[in-house]
């Protein structure tokens, strides 16, 4: 599932009053990470992930490499911060604007 850019712009209108949920710290992206960053996502559907600045990994490689592993879509990357959508299979809370 692809987000169109007006999806984007109401899912970061969401995320914008969000607090952070995740935080990477010194030991950078852990298989504990990912997990908990999907936990959250089961939860929320929307969710923060704050980058840490002592977190070895770049920004960029963090935007690219969690999306994946948590079955989300990057909304946006706002300096240290990392938004994420996965839509809940069953019941989801998050009604997105119909793409085109």
């Amino acid at each position: 599932m692809s987000l169109t850019g007006k999806q984007r712009r109401h899912l970061r209108a969401l995320g914008h009053h969000l607090d952070p949920v995740v935080q990477l710290g010194k030991h950078g992206l852990t298989e504990g990470i990912v997990s908990a960053v999907d936990q959250a996502l089961e939860q929320h559907e929307l969710v923060k992930v704050r980058v840490g600045t002592e977190c070895p990994d770049e920004r960029g490689d963090l935007a690219e490499k969690i999306p994946p592993a948590v079955r989300a879509e990057l909304v946006q990357m706002l300096g240290r911060t990392i938004l994420l959508y996965r839509r809940h299979p069953k019941e989801p809370k998050i009604s997105l604007p119909k793409a085109g």
